[in-house]
C-alpha cells in the first residue's frame, strides 16, 4: 500500500503550496459559489403569485364583483384591468399583457339567482406549464367551492371534509425547497472546474511530464492533486451551509455534522471527475467543455428542478449515473425532512463506490502516461 502511495506527501505539498500562491483559483472556489447562492436565492421563486388576469364582465352586478374578489383574494391572481370585448380579451393574452383571462357572461347572476347553472370563460396562456397548471387549479377550485357554498343550506356542513396539513415546508418557501439542490450543483460546478484546470495548467506549462519521470506512483499523484481541493470544497460546503442558514433562514431540521460528514464523499466524486476530465484534455478551453457536459445532467437529471419519477424510463434510468442524484436526497432529507444516517447510508455508499471507481480510472490513465514517459 505504501507503494502504490508513493509521492502522495510530495504532492499534496506541492499543491497546497500551489493553491497558496494561486489568488484567483481561491477566490473562484470560495467567493464564486457564495455569489451565486445568493443571486440564484433572492431570484428564484417556484411559487406561482399574482398572475396578471384580464376581466371582461357582461353581467355587472354583484355577483360577478363578488367572484372577481374571490379570484383576487387568493393571491394567485391579480386583475390588472378590463376589456370590453372578447377581441380585446384575446388581444391581451396574445400580446402577453395578461396570462389569465375571465369572461363573465351577460346571464351570470340571472342564472345563480334561478338556481341554474351559471358559466364562466377562464382563458389561460399555456405558454408557461407551471403557471398554466396553478391558474387551472386554483380557478377549478374556486369554482367548486362557490358551487357548493350555494348548494348547501346556511349551516349544514359537507359530508367529507379533507384537512391536508404540508409536512417540513409549510410556508411552502422557494428557498427551503431551492438551495438544497443547488448545493449539489454549486459543489460539483466549482470542484470539479479546480480539479481539471490545476492538471492542465500543469501540462501546459511542461511541469506535469516532470513529474512523470519521477518515483511518484499514480495514485499517490492523484490523491496528492485531490486533497488540498477537497479542503477548499469543504470550506465551500461550510460557507454555503451558513449562509443559507442566516441569509435564507432555511431551517436545518437534521443533523448539520452529518449533513458535512456526507458531504465528503460526494466532494471526493466531483474531485475525482475533474481529474479523470483531465487526463483526456489537451487544454484548459478543453476541459471547460468536458466539465461543462457534466452540468447539464447534474441539473436536470438529479432530480434538482423536475422529479425523477416523471422521466421517461431511459432517462429515469440514466439518472442513476449522476452523482447528484444521491446528493441531492442527502441535503432535502437532512435539511428539510429531519432523516438520518439509517435513511441515508445507501446514498452515501453509492457516492463512496462513485468516488472510488472515478479515482481508480483517473490513477489508471495516468499511469499509462507514466510508462509512456
Amino acid at each position: 500500500m505504501r507503494d502504490l502511495l508513493r509521492g502522495f506527501g510530495a504532492v499534496l505539498y506541492k499543491e497546497a503550496l500551489h493553491i497558496r500562491r494561486d489568488t484567483m483559483a481561491l477566490l473562484f472556489a470560495l467567493i464564486v459559489p457564495i455569489l451565486q447562492l445568493v443571486i440564484l436565492g433572492f431570484a428564484i421563486d417556484t411559487n406561482v403569485r399574482q398572475i396578471k388576469t384580464v376581466v371582461y364582465d357582461e353581467d355587472g352586478r354583484r355577483e360577478g364583483r363578488e367572484l372577481v374578489d374571490r379570484l383576487r383574494n387568493t393571491d394567485t391572481f391579480r386583475v390588472v384591468g378590463y376589456v370590453r370585448s372578447d377581441r380585446e380579451l384575446n388581444e391581451a393574452i396574445v400580446g402577453g399583457s395578461a396570462r389569465v383571462g375571465v369572461k363573465i357572461p351577460v346571464d351570470y347572476s340571472d342564472r345563480l339567482l334561478d338556481r341554474g347553472t351559471a358559466q364562466v370563460l377562464v382563458l389561460i396562456d399555456g405558454s408557461d406549464s407551471s403557471v398554466a397548471a396553478q391558474a387551472l387549479n386554483v380557478s377549478g377550485a374556486i369554482g367548486l367551492d362557490e358551487s357548493l357554498r350555494r348548494l348547501l343550506p346556511p349551516g349544514e356542513r359537507l359530508p367529507v371534509e379533507v384537512r391536508p396539513k404540508l409536512l417540513f415546508n409549510p410556508d411552502s418557501r422557494s428557498p427551503n425547497f431551492f438551495l438544497p439542490g443547488l448545493m449539489a450543483v454549486l459543489l460539483l460546478f466549482v470542484t470539479t472546474f479546480l480539479t481539471a484546470f490545476s492538471i492542465v495548467r500543469e501540462r501546459e506549462r511542461g511541469t506535469l511530464e516532470q513529474l512523470f519521470v519521477t518515483p511518484v506512483r499514480p495514485l499517490g499523484l492523484v490523491l496528492g492533486k485531490i486533497v488540498p481541493y477537497l479542503g477548499i470544497g469543504f470550506l465551500e460546503l461550510c460557507a454555503i451551509v451558513f449562509f443559507m442558514r442566516t441569509v435564507f433562514q432555511v431551517p436545518i431540521h437534521g443533523n448539520v455534522l452529518l449533513l458535512l460528514a456526507l458531504s465528503v464523499p460526494y466532494l471526493f466524486v466531483a474531485l475525482s471527475l475533474g481529474m479523470l476530465i483531465s487526463t483526456k484534455a489537451r487544454s484548459q478551453a478543453e476541459a471547460m467543455q468536458l466539465a461543462l457536459m457534466t452540468m447539464l445532467p447534474t441539473i436536470f437529471f438529479s432530480g434538482y428542478i423536475f422529479p425523477r419519477e416523471t422521466m421517461p424510463l431511459p432517462f429515469y434510468l440514466l439518472s442513476f449515473g449522476v452523482p447528484a442524484t444521491y446528493f441531492v436526497n442527502i441535503t432535502r432529507g437532512i435539511i428539510l425532512r429531519g432523516a438520518g444516517l439509517v435513511h441515508l447510508w445507501p446514498d452515501a455508499l453509492v457516492l463512496v463506490g462513485m468516488g472510488l471507481l472515478l479515482l481508480l480510472l483517473a490513477a489508471k490513465r495516468f499511469g499509462k502516461k507514466v510508462i509512456a514517459a
